[in-house]
């Protein structure tokens, strides 16, 4: 039984890491997600009794303590917690990732400490990285969730001579290292290169505005990923590398789809403190014009009529319906929309909202059929044959300037282009400006009627005048 144990653990890891992979890959489309969601879940489970079955592992109690703990505030974590916090959410999630790797990492090197060891060349670069790679996920997840909250500015934290001295921090960091690498633990020294890794991660998230967390928490979900992986191999367990490296290459290629998806380079979010991170602008809703540039209003009902009575609607959502919480009243507006006869579909951005996937996930919470969400690519070429695009909320996604104007911050940037259909019409509170603080033209467009106010609000009275017809 004792020689059939190892082997038994590692077969367990193999199957484990087996469902990872088959959980990854049906979490690339929506109708699978859950299933791989739950089949991750599942090889989670597996590695963990696993582990908890290995020799190595002596205090049981204070590991079922951490469970139960865990538990309970996981629990209580998915109940409480509304969907539109969810970016703010994963970016914690995150930020615990990476300090449970750091944690692992100094507690090696305190073991090789107390027992006056020597490690080896090998084992305190794994020890380091883990320190740095953690260390900067969980600061830096700090300061994105704080970003997001509205606990700090969205807008970009700046200084003179910023990037040099992270320059500084960074090369600071390395030459510690070396010295630990080349000679004895030395506690003092150690503990001041965690105290670097810690300022990193605030001084690499803090020059990043607002609309672009996005991004950060797309690549924070790969630093934490990396920093297991780095863990797995300080406490020498091929399940924990397995996974680890698993959401580190996950997470590094959605940051490139993400940057893919606003035309910019992963250097330019990183390090052009782009945008206000904040909507600009105080304009508010009511008629008429603003200097030049007409604004056309519509009411509740007129929209019900075009609703109604248009063969093909393409619904735009944005963070303003997140926020607005407007995703059950859309549902409910598509589902009266169908009853008459009209083919009602919704359009995605990839960088809609303040977390990858972010409106995939509020829709799917109304139950929206999966078959009825596309991808900007698919749903653009059919906007010519569309006779109403109802954008909620979005803003910088759907601005014609992005295609049109060379001199716009956002020029380059694929959107979903609502300004091709017939008519477009956009529930928005004003006319304020987006993330990247730049007027958007599809508002005074000839084809674009405003219907101002609260998107749930506006939603909702849509589906009374709907009901009506």
């Amino acid at each position: 039984m004792s020689d059939f144990l190892p082997t038994g653990i590692q077969l367990s890891y193999l199957v484990a890491a087996s469902l990872f992979f088959v959980g990854l890959k049906r979490l690339g489309s929506p109708a699978t997600a859950r299933q791989g969601n739950r089949l991750a879940s599942l090889a989670m489970l597996v590695a963990i009794v696993a582990t908890l079955l290995d020799r190595q592992v002596l205090n049981y109690p204070m590991i079922l303590l951490g469970i139960a703990i865990g538990s309970v505030i996981g629990a209580i974590t998915a109940q409480k917690v509304a969907m539109t916090s969810m970016p703010q959410l994963v970016g914690l999630f995150n930020g615990l990732g990476g300090a449970a790797s750091a944690l692992v990492a100094m507690a090696e090197f305190w073991h090789y400490f107390d027992l006056t060891a020597e490690p080896n060349a090998g084992s305190t670069i794994t020890v380091m990285l883990g320190v740095l790679i953690g260390g900067v996920t969980f600061t830096g997840s700090l300061i994105a969730f704080a970003k997001l909250q509205g606990l700090i500015s969205g807008s970009p934290i700046t200084f003179p001579l910023q990037q040099p001295f992270n320059a500084a921090l960074l090369v600071s960091f390395l030459i510690g290292s070396g010295y630990l690498i080349a000679t004895s633990p030395t506690p003092s020294l150690f503990l001041g290169l965690v105290v670097i890794s810690l300022v990193l991660g605030v001084m690499f998230v803090i020059p990043i505005g607002g609309g672009d967390m996005p991004v950060v928490i797309s690549l924070l979900n790969s630093f934490s990923g990396l920093a297991a992986s780095a863990a797995g191999f300080v406490v020498m367990n091929n399940m924990l590398i397995i996974a680890g490296a698993l959401v580190g290459a996950s997470g590094i290629i959605l940051t490139v789809i993400m940057c893919k998806g606003m035309n910019r380079s992963l250097s330019n979010v990183l390090f052009a403190a782009f945008g206000t991170g904040e909507s600009g602008g105080t304009a508010t809703g009511g008629g008429g014009s603003q200097g030049e540039k007409v604004v056309r209003n519509i009411d509740p009902e007129e929209c019900a009529m075009m609703l109604g009575y248009a063969r093909s609607v393409v619904i735009v959502p944005g963070y303003g319906m997140a926020v607005a919480q407007a995703q059950h009243s859309i549902r409910e507006l598509a589902d009266q929309l169908d009853k008459m006869g009209v083919e009602v579909k919704y359009a995605i951005h990839p960088v809609a909202g303040r977390m990858p996937g972010h409106m995939n996930v509020l829709l799917a919470e109304a139950n929206v059929p999966y078959d009825a969400l596309y991808d900007m690519d698919d749903i653009n070429p059919q906007f010519e044959e569309t006779d109403v695009a109802l954008v909620i909320g979005a803003n910088d996604v759907v601005n014609p300037s992005a295609e049109t104007e060379k001199d716009s911050p956002i020029y380059g940037m694929p959107i979903i282009q609502v300004d091709r259909a017939k008519h477009a019409i956009v529930i928005k509170r004003g006319l304020s400006t987006g993330f990247a603080g730049v007027d958007n033209e599809l508002f005074y467009r000839d084809k674009t009627m405003m219907l101002f106010g609260s998107a749930k609000d506006m939603v909702s009275k849509l589906v009374a005048e709907v009901k009506q017809l």
